[in-house]
């Protein structure tokens, strides 16, 4: 019996097109598959989906498109034992990178054709699944500029980090867990099951989405001129070396801040109240990664 894939394009995501993964999948039908092109057409679409791909025993689903794209396809897998395939074409790309998956289309299909199914961890924060990261302060704020925004990008993401910085205020936040406590300001307070924003802009460079537990990397505020050093040792994986930073890994922890707010779920601006509970739920989704990944 041949295997059975939906590939769910995000057609505003990125420069995928309908024809061209179709071209690149076409291969597939001679290598026992059974694949089926659906493109989203509204808000929660790829979830929808991915919820009947469940429903009607499909063995893989496939992601094309970003973290948010990603984000609604696994959110409707998770639990069950359909495996997630990725075709990252977004903008940042956090979760694909992190386990490796390459942000060529043609090289990450490849990926599913060659690649073993891994069995991932993943969070939730106030019942919101994510994947990659989840967190509050600053950039939160940046994503939430990019709520309304049909197209992203470095410029566009440059251009608002900008505009947020200026008039930004670090809040004061207590966060309570079983390994240990943090009270005071904050500039950002990420809860990290992957090791990336996207990007390639680590913020917790020793996660991992196999141990069970989460990373919680606080950045506490910093100055201007601490900006560059800062952005330059979250590419190099050298954040742990600043002064300002702070890690605590646990699996479950709850966070207070003084008022209801922004928060982002993989990238994505939602709205939440002054208290959230962030747990890790362990090997809940099952993912095909590159059988050369050794850590992830």
């Amino acid at each position: 019996m041949k295997k059975t894939i939906y590939t769910i394009i995000n057609p505003v995501s990125g420069t995928g097109s309908k024809t061209k993964i179709k071209e690149l999948l076409s291969d597939l039908g001679s290598e026992g598959y059974d694949v089926t092109l659906l493109q989203t057409e509204y808000r929660n679409h790829a979830a929808e989906i991915a919820q009947k791909a469940v429903k009607d025993k499909i063995d893989i689903v496939i992601a094309v498109g970003g973290d948010g794209t990603v984000n609604e396809v696994a959110g409707a897998l998770a639990g069950s034992d359909v495996a997630l395939g990725i075709i990252p074409t977004g903008s940042g790309n956090g979760l694909a990178r992190h386990l490796g998956i390459p942000i060529n289309e043609k090289k990450a299909v490849d990926i599913i054709k060659k690649g073993a199914v891994e069995r991932i961890d993943y969070g939730k924060a106030n019942g919101r699944m994510f994947f990659c990261t989840c967190g509050v302060g600053y950039d939160a704020l940046v994503s939430e500029k990019a709520l309304n925004k049909k197209k992203r990008g470095k410029l566009m993401y440059a251009g608002d980090m900008l505009s947020t910085y200026v008039n930004y205020k670090p809040e004061h936040y207590k966060i309570r867990c079983a390994e240990s406590t943090f009270e005071g300001e904050a500039f950002v307070i990420t809860f990290a099951n992957a090791s990336q924003y996207g990007y390639n802009a680590y913020i917790a460079p020793n996660a991992t989405v196999l141990d069970g537990k989460m990373n919680i990397s606080i950045l506490k505020p910093i100055s201007f001129v601490d900006v560059p050093e800062v952005g330059v040792q979250m590419f190099l994986k050298h954040i742990g070396d600043n002064k300002n930073f702070k890690e605590i890994i646990t699996t479950k922890a709850t966070i207070i801040r003084n008022k209801e707010g922004v928060m982002h779920i993989d990238g994505n601006a939602v709205y939440e109240g002054e208290e959230i509970e962030v747990e890790i739920v362990p090997s809940g989704l099952n993912v095909i990664v590159p059988e050369s990944a050794n850590r992830i």
